[in-house]
């Protein structure tokens, strides 16, 4: 732990010179792009601290918001599409089903009529144990006089 200490002042600075760096040969390059007009590669200006992180900030924030209104035309294409689903099946599907339940209700019942009212009133061969035990006894007078 060479020079480490916890109560520093400042942090640590470094003292960097590039080994091919020639800067009378970039005034030199800068100067001509001057004169004939151009801009040196890359250079739109001096470099302003935070530029680039401010225009990498802006384009995330540009893309973000595309993205953010593509959600939601695609949010409510869904939305309109479950609406308009729920409507056809309102409409369509619903009472169809619904009829044929009646009709499933009906034929139950006409079943359920016949087997409970027979053609013949003394055919009781569609009736359970059960069913026999709890119809009501009928009582018909007797009116036989016999000789």
């Amino acid at each position: 732990m060479l020079g480490f200490t916890p109560f520093k002042k400042h942090a640590n600075k470094f003292s960097y010179t590039p080994r091919y760096y020639d800067p009378e040969k970039e005034r030199r390059a800068q100067r001509r792009a001057e004169l004939r007009g151009e801009r040196p590669e890359g250079a739109e200006g001096d470099y302003e601290p935070g530029q680039y992180i401010r225009t990498a900030y802006a384009a995330r924030a540009a893309r973000r918001e595309e993205e953010r209104a593509a959600h939601s035309k695609k949010r409510v294409g869904l939305l309109l599409a479950g609406v308009l689903l729920i409507l056809f099946f309102s409409a369509v599907v619903y009472p169809r089903i619904m009829a044929l339940v009646n009709d499933a209700d009906r034929g139950a019942a006409s079943v359920e009529a016949e087997r409970r009212n027979p053609a013949d009133p003394l055919d009781y061969s569609g009736i359970s144990d059960e069913e026999w035990r709890e119809m009501p006894i009928t009582v018909v007078p007797n009116d036989y006089q016999g000789e």
